[in-house]
């Protein structure tokens, strides 16, 4: 995983945290990335210093920048935090809404996932919601064919 310092075409600046550089152009390019405080899709990688490790890994070269100030307790958070963890919480929202729509409403096939959306796109089952499990490979196959597939959501709460 690699965090980005961005800035958008008004100046507004936040982080985000990508797979890999690759991801943070390919989302960009497909204008995925967006500002969290305007809405707007032309951002930008903002200059950042990195982390230099010093010999070994056995600890910075250069001494931790100093905590910033930690804001009384009873202060509510405000600011690009707060709105990136709104922001975040409607998005698991959401997300958790449509996986639940998907449970709820479509028939889950486990292990023959592959078989049964491949069996209903070539007309030998008729059509109806599944959802089920996928190797990558069985997905990138059925993807191949002109299969429609997406993975459910996962969200963190769900690997307790």
């Amino acid at each position: 995983m690699i965090r980005y310092a961005l800035h958008c075409d008004k100046n507004h600046e936040f982080e985000s945290w990508f797979q890999s550089s690759s991801a943070y152009d390919s989302q960009v390019k497909r204008k995925l990335v967006t500002c969290p405080i305007c809405g707007s899709a032309k951002v930008g990688k903002a200059i950042m210093a990195p982390r230099i490790v010093g010999k070994k890994g056995r600890g910075p070269a250069t001494p931790p920048p100093e905590p910033a100030a930690t804001p009384a307790p009873e202060a509510a958070p405000s600011g690009p935090t707060s709105l990136l963890m709104a922001q975040e919480r409607e998005l698991r929202a959401k997300l958790k809404e449509l996986r639940d729509h998907i449970v709820k409403n479509a028939d889950n096939v486990g292990e023959r996932f592959a078989n049964e959306a491949r069996a209903m796109h070539y007309g030998d089952k008729e059509h109806r919601p599944i959802y089920g499990e996928a190797s990558p490979d069985e997905a990138k196959s059925l993807i191949d064919e002109g299969i429609e597939v997406s993975p459910l959501p996962t969200l963190p709460e769900d690997r307790n």
